[in-house]
């Protein structure tokens, strides 16, 4: 891989990491499915009159807006209120990688391999730390309502890999910006059953421009420069160059969130993500295995 194409791999990777911490900051000034709704306003408008409609059923772009939307980041958005710090929640939201094994071994016949397992039980161990202190560490940084919210924003996630599996070879961002209208109507029904018309319209009136540029960066810089940058990458290097620069987004999220928001990195923690961390990279060698 050429040296800007390692630099345009690593600032796509260093985004998708450091936007916890940003998420946290809009969290701070719009309630989480409001922020979520504008995040997928904003990842459809205008984009849908920029990228063609892909060739694809309406259903499939309404499942995986769904699951996007409502189960991943509107989950997740909701977690990360008060029950889980940032950088502990871009790394159990790296749980959709396991899930996404297991649902492939259910419904598509594939089969496990034993480093897979083995990588599965790495992750287990960990994310049981992450447990264990949010139970019992009241200074955990981590509820277990907060835990088990983000594991099935991670499930959603998996869910939505499942969809697009199934729709073949397209244009993602096209496919993403499409199926975000899908996602609009049902995330602004939920905040204004949860918040109330009268907290959404303050917030949307009182937020400030930080606020508004943290929506706004959920759509332009994750989405469609993130998202378009690393479908750039994978059309030109193999997927088994690519996709390991993913195991630095729990990285730079970590280390964002304590550079940015001085969360704490006690030894619990730093071993938890070491072990997410192992089990991730020994599924992705086991993966990279299969595949010669």
């Amino acid at each position: 891989m050429p040296l800007s194409h390692l630099l345009l791999a690593l600032t796509v990777v260093f985004i998708w990491g450091t936007n916890f911490v940003i998420i946290k900051w809009g969290l701070a000034e719009f309630p989480a499915f409001l922020f979520a709704t504008l995040r997928f306003l904003l990842s459809a408008l205008p984009w849908v009159f920029v990228f063609r409609r892909p060739a694809v059923p309406w259903s499939a772009m309404a499942r995986a807006g769904l699951l996007l939307g409502v189960g991943q980041f509107g989950l997740l958005y909701w977690a990360m209120r008060q029950d889980i710090s940032p950088g502990l929640a871009s790394l159990v939201v790296q749980s959709q990688v396991f899930f996404t094994i297991l649902m492939s071994m259910a419904f598509g016949g594939e089969r496990v391999r034993p480093l897979q397992v083995c990588a599965l039980v790495l992750a287990t161990a960990g994310y049981a730390v992450v447990a264990w202190h949010s139970a019992t560490d009241p200074a955990a940084a981590v509820t277990l309502v907060g835990l088990g919210i983000v594991l099935a924003a991670g499930f959603s996630w998996a869910c939505t890999n499942m969809v697009m599996r199934g729709v073949g070879r397209v244009n993602m961002v096209a496919f993403t910006a499409w199926s975000s209208l899908f996602a609009i109507i049902p995330l602004a029904l939920i905040s204004l059953a949860v918040d109330g018309p009268a907290r959404m319209a303050h917030a949307l009136v009182h937020a400030s421009g930080w606020a508004w540029l943290a929506a706004f960066w959920q759509a332009a810089g994750n989405t469609v420069f993130a998202f378009g940058a690393w479908g750039w990458l994978l059309a030109r290097h193999p997927a088994a160059t690519v996709t390991p620069m993913a195991l630095l987004v729990p990285v730079f999220g970590i280390l964002a969130s304590a550079a940015l928001l001085d969360e704490p990195l006690p030894p619990w923690k730093i071993i938890a993500a070491a072990l997410v961390l192992g089990g991730l990279s020994l599924n992705m060698y086991a993966s990279r295995g299969g595949r010669r």
